[in-house]
């Protein structure tokens, strides 16, 4: 079990202006932040991050929509980061997360469901290593 997690907040929840307080929920929950950047994913980038789902039949959609506008990334600290934020988030459909989840509070679909979440300790790893050199993790 790893004490880091990753994060993305995404599009449609930079584009609303939710940035902000889902950070302050993030953090607020005991999560610390190790790196973060706001950036824009290209589409191949968008495709590379999320070429785990390229067979998928949302994998065009997916990169549309994740390279449609600005993105927030993010490497998180505290112990069990990756099972609790995972819970911190909710439910991938807004409608059946829990409530006072990020994705309850600021999600409006499933396609639009505001934050990333990595689902293991790898993953977690993988996608920190994505967007951050060893240089902007502290």
């Amino acid at each position: 079990m790893s004490n880091r997690t990753f994060t993305m907040i995404k599009p449609d929840a930079t584009s609303k202006g939710y940035t902000g307080a889902i950070l302050d929920q993030i953090i607020k929950a005991g999560f610390s932040v190790k790196a973060m950047k706001w950036t824009k994913l290209t589409k191949e980038q968008a495709g590379l991050f999320y070429d785990v789902h390229r067979e998928r039949g949302f994998f065009g959609e997916l990169v549309e929509f994740m390279s449609s506008g600005s993105i927030v990334a993010a490497i998180l600290e505290k112990e069990n980061a990756v099972e609790d934020f995972r819970t911190l988030i909710g439910a991938t459909n807004p409608a059946n997360a829990a409530e006072g989840t990020i994705r309850k509070n600021f999600a409006a679909s499933i396609g639009e469901n505001a934050v990333h979440g990595s689902d293991s300790d790898e993953n977690a790893k993988i996608e920190g290593d994505f967007f951050f050199s060893k240089l902007e993790i502290f």
